[in-house]
């Protein structure tokens, strides 16, 4: 994120190559909070990329790209804390009420609209599972009760969730076997 803010290159990890955990492909988020706000939030769900490149992709979207805030600018980086959540490939959600709030990240889609919460999002904002379904219907520009209509397809996902700081309200994002 540093270097896309600041504009220098940035071609891979610091030191060497990267760990094999992080030379394996994976989907990526990555939240960037400042003084605990919400400050971006991009992520790429790429499954067959690299997961350094995703963080290292996402990171530089959410500091750069995200349409609801203004570019991070070079003064602020000090200031910004990062969390990455790597996320399990999503499966198809059948019946709505299986759908776990903190544990489940949610996908919905219908027609040509889409949208996607993190697990944690339910934990930080207090949501049960019908507030989140309803939540991410909305995201996706669709009615809140969108989620109970046939030709809605929803899919759920685990993932795990790092950072900097210990995010406020959180739980264990560790996928369960």
């Amino acid at each position: 994120m540093e270097a896309a803010v600041c504009r220098s290159p940035y071609l891979g990890p610091d030191v060497g190559a990267p760990s094999p955990a992080l030379a394996e492909p994976a989907a990526a988020f990555v939240t960037l909070r400042e003084q605990g706000e919400l400050r971006g939030c991009i992520g790429l769900m790429r499954f067959d990329v690299p997961l350094w490149i995703n963080v290292r992709d996402a990171a530089a979207a959410a500091a750069l790209d995200d349409p609801r805030f203004l570019p991070v600018a070079e003064p602020e980086l000090e200031a910004i804390d990062v969390e990455v959540s790597v996320l399990e490939p999503p499966v198809e959600l059948l019946d709505p009420a299986a759908f776990e709030a903190g544990r489940h990240g949610i996908v919905v889609e219908k027609g040509l609209r889409r949208a996607l919460l993190l697990p944690q999002v339910a934990t930080e904002m207090g949501w049960g599972a019908e507030q989140m379904l309803d939540a991410v219907c909305r995201k996706a520009g669709l009615s809140g009760s969108a989620w109970r209509d046939k030709d809605a397809r929803l899919l759920v996902f685990e993932s795990v969730c790092f950072g900097e700081r210990e995010p406020a309200g959180s739980v264990d994002q560790s996928p369960t076997s």
